[in-house]
């Protein structure tokens, strides 16, 4: 299967959710995951609740079944709400906080939270926590990550399990201090363009601002984090997301663009023991991902599926600094990011070490430009660094001062172009001088300390170059 900026297919087996999550166990791809809704099923049983409209803060607690869901139309900017107990699930509607006075979700003073439903085998309720068309709230535990927790299911079809979902428009969001473990898919933030709802069609509207940190995710059996839509365009005739070139349209059907997100920053998070990917994300304007941990992704051991940070198609201007990603399966960093409209790329002093695949790997699209610099990629199973320039990237990638340390580990000649490796008209320039590129086939040759993030020893070659650690 090819691997590019637009088709990254899932090859899961979930549950088709539609709007009432049927539970049903067959072959699914990725189209079908972005079919699903999370958060849209509002089964007879729940309680809705309706707290007194003036109240400043108030304390909610789950019914019988352990489940909220919650009509958010009647809560004022600068509300409070306070869950307090055991959660199998919580659904809140149409919160509207301002950008002076967001609305708060957290637990209730003095005690943890716990939502999500390990049980869950198929059927509705495939979400622990849901925000559909919520604007201005902050989410998460008053002091720390352990006090609130989510916990997915760890069933059969636990694939199709959403431990928390952002949808239909839900922006202006921060989510921090949050132990997510188990589930399909982590924190899952996007809306699908709907037919006869021109606001869901790019570029008629964005989804503003998302900041996701001092987050904990372990266990997911697909993604930790998936940010933004892949698909690059919405068969709105089909209900159903396409990854194609518009020559492959078919004719009298209707298609659009998802819309994007803009300004989105992920940070201070860790990941972990993931299936898939660990940080993806697709479709944003100015994004930074910087100061996360991510370690041992791709458990499923599927080749469209294994990067430890993923900056997907339809992305411009990021920067990802100061990040740690080691000992996954797949690659350390992947990009499919766009040249469009002089957008810039960074990726700076990050320290990515030991995996099975290549250290970074570039195959953007409009001849887009990253410049690559200051980082340590250390023990790959494959090259150092990969330029592809197959959908469009041809333009020279700027490759100053990082340093290049025993690639290939997996077998294979240490080679210069096992260190920079270029396919299909991909070209780099490297600095010079102070900003020159390291190269050493060993660790010790290096003259480095693994034990110390590779910081390099009295006796090190690298000079300057590589990550530092702040």
């Amino acid at each position: 299967m090819k691997r590019n900026t637009t088709s990254r297919l899932s090859m899961y087996t979930i549950v088709s959710l539609a709007l009432a999550f049927i539970f049903t166990t067959e072959s699914c791809n990725k189209a079908q995951i972005d079919a699903v809704k999370p958060g849209l099923s509002k089964p007879d049983t729940a309680t809705t609740a309706k707290p007194p409209v003036n109240t400043k803060e108030i304390v909610l607690v789950p019914d019988k079944d352990g489940r909220l869901l919650l009509d958010g139309s009647i809560y004022k900017a600068g509300d409070i709400l306070a869950l307090k107990g055991i959660f199998t699930a919580v659904v809140i509607n149409n919160l509207k906080g301002s950008a002076a006075a967001p609305i708060i979700v957290k637990n209730a003073a003095g005690t943890v939270v716990k939502v999500g439903n390990p049980a869950w085998s198929g059927g509705s309720w495939a979400t622990a926590l849901s925000f559909v068309n919520c604007h201005y709230v902050k989410a998460g535990g008053e002091k720390s990550k352990s006090d609130f927790i989510i916990s997915g299911s760890t069933q059969a079809g636990k694939e199709a399990y959403f431990d928390l979902s952002l949808s239909q428009h839900t922006d202006n969001f921060e989510i921090s201090n949050i132990t997510i473990q188990n589930g399909g898919t982590g924190i899952w933030a996007k809306t699908d363009p709907l037919k006869g709802d021109a606001t869901t069609y790019y570029p008629n509207s964005y989804m503003e601002n998302l900041s996701i940190h001092d987050v904990s995710i372990s266990g997911t059996n697909n993604e930790a984090f998936y940010i933004g839509h892949t698909a690059l365009y919405w068969n709105l005739t089909a209900n159903a997301p396409y990854y194609g070139a518009p020559a492959g349209f078919t004719p009298g059907q209707q298609y659009v663009q998802p819309i994007k997100w803009r300004n989105v920053k992920i940070y201070n998070n860790e990941v972990a023991n993931g299936g898939a990917d660990g940080i993806q994300t697709a479709a944003i304007d100015k994004l930074e991902i910087y100061s996360n941990t991510v370690t041992n992704w791709g458990g499923q051991h599927n080749s469209g599926h294994n990067g430890g940070i993923l900056i997907g198609g339809r992305t411009t201007n990021t920067n990802v600094h100061d990040n740690y990603v080691h000992d996954g399966w797949g690659e350390l960093i992947q990009f499919y990011g766009s040249g469009e409209n002089g957008a810039t790329h960074i990726i700076h002093n990050n320290l990515l070490r030991d995996n099975q695949g290549d250290g970074v790997s570039l195959r953007g699209t409009d001849n887009a430009v990253i410049k690559i610099t200051n980082n340590t990629i250390a023990r790959v199973g494959g090259v150092s660094l990969r330029i592809n320039g197959y959908q469009g990237m041809t333009a020279a990638q700027i490759v100053n001062g990082n340093a290049f340390i025993q690639p290939r580990v997996n077998g294979g000649s240490i080679v210069p172009n096992a260190y920079i490796y270029t396919e299909n008209g991909g070209t780099y320039k490297e600095g010079t001088g102070a900003d020159i590129n390291t190269k050493f086939p060993t660790v010790d040759a290096a003259g480095v300390d693994p034990n110390n993030y590779y910081q390099p020893l009295g006796t090190s070659k690298i000079l300057t170059s590589g990550f530092r650690k702040n």
